[in-house]
């Protein structure tokens, strides 16, 4: 047998959507901020990885304008599939542009330099990303938006991105690997793909169960081992 909790009251509801609201205008104001000094920082020092990395922080600002726009209707959840879909698209574009410039790169491109603004940004992001994207994961779960836990999602690669990207700068500047940039940048690609093919396919909210079908469309609450888009969860009794 099993237990289902009652979808959040309605002004629950009320409160959950303006909470997600501060928070995307947060994650808009950092990553502004962040794309900034990383893609100035990064062509003075030749990164790719730090390009690459203000990028995303641009990736950031638009799948986090997605989910502003998808919250500011009445009714959002007509919404959804779309804010989806750019926040999916976002992240491959950002894939293909860091890929070519990073084999650019280790072909034979320019050698990244030491970037003490680099490691500052990343060191600095790897403190914030974390808490704004638990924060909106959270509230996107008990909401049951999909789009809203696939932007925490974003914020939360931000977070596995800034561990990188510190790691490569740190090995450039301690022992003058210039290879180590465009590898991490790599990293950085791969891990786009994934998020947004999961964002494509709606998988952001839940696990679909097993014999769901795939492809471009909204997960219903059916389709979900844990409910959580639509903001139930389920607790299987032991047998």
């Amino acid at each position: 047998m099993s237990v289902l909790n009652h979808p959040p009251a309605p002004a629950r509801r009320t409160a959950l959507q303006r909470r997600i609201r501060l928070l995307v205008a947060a994650t808009i104001t950092y990553n502004v901020i962040e794309a900034t000094v990383a893609i100035t920082a990064g062509t003075l020092a030749s990164s790719t990885a730090l390009i690459g990395f203000g990028l995303d922080s641009i990736v950031e600002v638009a799948s986090a304008a997605a989910v502003a726009w998808q919250f500011s209707a009445t009714d959002h959840e007509k919404r959804e599939r779309t804010a989806l879909r750019i926040i999916a698209l976002s992240f491959f574009a950002l894939a293909a542009y860091v890929t070519v410039d990073a084999l650019r790169a280790l072909i034979g491109g320019d050698q990244a330099e030491h970037s003490p603004p680099g490691l500052v940004l990343a060191a600095l992001s790897l403190v914030v990303m974390p808490f704004l994207s638990a924060a909106q994961r959270r509230a996107g779960r008990e909401l049951g938006s999909a789009s809203a836990v696939a932007d925490s999602k974003q914020t939360l690669l931000c977070t596995y991105l800034s561990a990188v990207l510190l790691i490569g700068l740190a090995l450039n500047s301690a022992f003058g690997w210039s290879w180590a940039d465009p590898i991490a940048a790599l990293v950085i690609a791969a891990v786009a793909v994934k998020e947004g093919r999961e964002a494509w396919r709606g998988d952001a909210c839940c696990t679909p169960l097993p014999g769901t079908p795939s492809g471009p469309r909204a997960i219903e609450p059916s389709d979900c081992a844990d409910d959580c888009c639509s903001g139930t969860q389920q607790n299987g009794q032991d047998q």
